[in-house]
């Protein structure tokens, strides 16, 4: 293997997205960093905040996992459990690999939609924006086979129909148009067309038990586990070497497409990967989506902590909201900024960090450990909703305290 091919492997790992947080809160706390700088004296107080706001939404403290599925319960009916318990599945491999579909195309689609835009759902009557929309917007794409080859089959998602998917069809499952801007459709629509083309083109990873679709990573990440238990970092591993190819204009490394890594001047190695600072945060949200049809098709996915916290703009925004951040150059509050800009990238590697250092406090005021409260547990009690409550409670539009200007394939 080429030496540098070796490096760039090294940077698809939840290891290497923390340890390279790391280094970048290190500096922060040394008052060495460009653009915030960190008060850990303000972390007590925001995990009060964390912790109060998780026992409002769990009393019972049965907290599930952050991910995709969360979205698609709306006033208490979780629709996909709904659906999927009406059909007569052959397997349980055959209804993960639908789940697989479903997670991979929504969580995809789960880029920032921007303030304005809302989904009309028509069961309820209600216009709902943000992720929440989104997720009923592709669950409803899903279920009326937008995404299917099989007219008979709606429940699937087939590697040639999304290769020709376009634009205009998205708008339309959207409900998105001149007076309901979704931001970023293009870049949705373009990212969908190359999972298309990476799942035609890879059979043996995606079709060993059916024709060529995303959910046939099922089937190889069952490979991998052949007494049924499988590291959470192996499969964002695999969802990153499977999938990396399909993140249009980003950076690679000896030929390997590197994803949602970016250069920051704090991080210094000596080899080919300095500067370089990996996030994966899209794919390791997909990865933390995946893992319960993987349990309920009978597999067990360990070291689930493995993973790291979501580098996104709730999780962030917590912590400006919140002090344990500060902007050392206010103006910055109010200008858009590239997603690969160096304070982007500095804001989103301090989130991270900060993250691990979170979970530690709320479990202590929770009273749990950390089998009981892993990190994906904490997010979604939690630290994400914690940072929409607090938005909501300092802006009258919810938004987040820094603006990133996105192309749909990041946040």
């Amino acid at each position: 293997m080429h030496q540098d091919t070796a490096a760039a492997l090294s940077l698809l790992t939840p290891a290497a997205v923390r340890a390279r947080a790391q280094v970048i809160l290190d500096a922060g706390l040394a008052g060495k960093l460009e653009h915030f700088s960190v008060r850990p004296d303000r972390l007590a107080p925001a995990a009060d905040f964390v912790a109060t706001i998780t026992r409002e939404a769990y009393p019972s403290l049965d907290i599930p996992f952050h991910s995709r599925w969360r979205h698609f319960v709306i006033d208490g009916e979780d629709r996909w459990t709904a659906l999927a318990n009406a059909v007569s599945w052959p397997s349980a491999a055959a209804r993960a690999r639908a789940e697989f579909d479903l997670a991979i195309v929504s969580v995809l689609l789960d880029a920032g939609a921007g303030a304005a835009w809302r989904y009309h759902d028509i069961a309820t009557g209600r216009d709902v924006g943000r992720s929440e929309g989104l997720a009923l917007a592709s669950l409803a794409m899903f279920s009326k086979g937008l995404f299917s080859g099989r007219p008979g089959d709606r429940l699937r998602v087939d590697a040639a129909k999304l290769s020709e998917l376009t634009s205009a069809a998205l708008l339309d499952g959207f409900g998105a148009g001149p007076d309901n801007s979704l931001t970023g459709i293009e870049g949705r629509t373009d990212l969908l067309r190359r999972l298309g083309k990476v799942v035609l083109s890879t059979p043996s990873v995606f079709a060993t038990k059916d024709d060529p679709r995303p959910g046939g990573l099922f089937d190889h990440l069952a490979n991998l586990a052949p007494d049924g238990r499988i590291a959470a970092a192996v499969v964002l591993t695999e969802v990153l070497r499977h999938f990396g190819s399909i993140w249009p204009a980003r950076l690679t490394l000896g030929g390997v497409p590197l994803g949602d890594c970016w250069h920051h001047p704090a991080v210094r190695t000596g080899d080919a990967t300095n500067r370089l600072t990996p996030f994966h945060k899209l794919s390791q949200w997909l990865t933390y989506s995946l893992i319960e049809p993987m349990e309920r098709a009978g597999m067990t996915v360990t070291n689930v902590d493995g993973l790291t916290g979501l580098a996104e703009y709730r999780n962030g925004g917590l912590f400006l909201d919140t002090g344990v951040l500060a902007l050392h150059n206010e103006v910055d509050s109010r200008r858009q900024h590239d997603v690969g800009s160096a304070l982007v990238v500095e804001w989103r590697a301090l989130t991270v960090a900060l993250l691990d250092r979170m979970a530690g406090l709320v479990r202590e005021r929770l009273g749990l450990n950390a089998c009981e409260l892993p990190l994906p547990r904490i997010l979604q009690g939690g630290t994400w909703a914690a940072g929409r409550a607090m938005a909501r409670k300092l802006r009258a539009d919810g938004s987040p305290p820094l603006q990133v200007a996105s192309d749909g394939t990041v946040f």
